[in-house]
Order: structure tokens, then sequence, then C-alpha cells
């Protein structure tokens, strides 16, 4: 009996002891200074200085590498499916979805079997519809072609017909600007699409 009171009457010491904080442990528990708070905003501040401009760029980059592809993809299945159907087929810059029309191609364009000899119109009395569109970019990036093209139609064989100087570029610049961003798509009579980049003949 004697034991077990001993136990409780040590276990309620520990207890309280234990409880209890030493002004060493208080000021251990303090929170930051404004110094150290001011020392952590100035490395934040450096860190956003150098690597803004970078994730910037990375972001334009993978934007336009996005909206290039989509194009030279279409013009790809428009040259495909002229060569499928054994009839021109037309891919315009369209600012509606279901006509020709505008200059500038990040308006968003469309497809459509075409007739002969192929026209701007859509004519669904002789069977022309609209194969595929693509809308308007999200971006305020710009997509204009050299001398203002703004129709590619491709010919039974995959050749690309009307084509200035046997060959047009289309560029696409960023906004805001960013010259390494820059990309054009090259397409010359035989109906061939490249990309060139800011580094390379692109301008």
């Amino acid at each position: 009996m004697t034991c077990t009171i001993r136990f409780v009457a040590v276990a309620r010491t520990v207890s309280r002891s234990t409880s209890r904080t030493s002004p060493r442990e208080a000021r251990c528990q303090r929170g930051v200074t404004a110094i150290e708070l001011m020392v952590v905003l100035a490395v934040l501040a450096i860190l956003v200085t150098v690597a803004a401009p970078s994730f910037i760029d990375l972001t334009q980059r993978n934007r336009v590498a996005t909206e290039i592809n989509g194009f030279v993809g279409d013009l790809q299945f428009a040259r495909a499916e002229a060569i499928r159907r054994g009839q021109n087929v037309t891919l315009c810059a369209s600012t509606n979805g279901t006509s020709c029309g505008g200059t500038t191609w990040n308006n968003g364009w469309l497809i459509f079997n075409n007739g002969d000899p192929p026209d701007t119109t859509i004519d669904t009395g002789i069977g022309e519809t609209v194969i595929r569109k693509q809308a308007k970019w999200s971006s305020t990036d710009t997509f204009t072609a050299t001398d203002g093209l703004a129709v590619i139609t491709y010919s039974r064989d995959g050749f690309a017909l009307g084509l200035p100087s046997g060959a047009v570029q289309l560029t696409l610049n960023t906004s805001p600007a960013n010259a390494k961003a820059t990309r054009c798509v090259l397409l010359n009579l035989a109906g061939r699409q490249q990309v060139l980049t800011a580094g390379g003949t692109c301008s």
C-alpha cells in the first residue's frame, strides 16, 4: 500500500514538472523577427525577378508549339483529304467557322471540299461541306501569311494551288513580342510544309 502511494506521488510530481515551461523554452518559442522576415522577402523577390522571364518564355514557347502544330496538322489533313476524295480541298481563314473570310489565321479557319475550279464559297448545292474547323485562338498571338494569303487549296494530286511565287510563308508572332518564340510555316507548290524557328530563316 505504501509503495502504491509513493508511485502516485512521484507521477504527480513528474507531471507538474513537465507541464511547466522554463523561461529559456519560452524564449525559444518566439516567432520570426522583422529582420528575418525582411530577409526572406528579399530572397523571394530576387527569385521571382530571375525566374519570371524564363517562365514567361517557356509559357509562350509551349503555347506557340500548340498553335503551330494545330495548323500544320490541319494542312496535312486537308492535303490527305484532297488525295483521298480525288477532288480539291480548301483551307481558308474564317471568323465564323461557316464561311471563308478575313486575312489573319489566328481568328480561325475551316476546311471544306471544293469544286473545280475552286473558289472560296461553300456551295452546299453541289455537295460542298465544312469538313473541319478551328475556332479563334484564345491568345493574342498573330498568324498571317505573306501577301495576305488567306486561302490554301490542295488539288486531287496533293499540290497547293495558286501560291504566290511558288511558296508562301505564314508567320506566328507572340503577344507580348518574343522573337525567340516566333515560328513560321513555309508551304510550297508540292504541298509540303516546313516549320521554321526564329533562329533559322524565319523572319
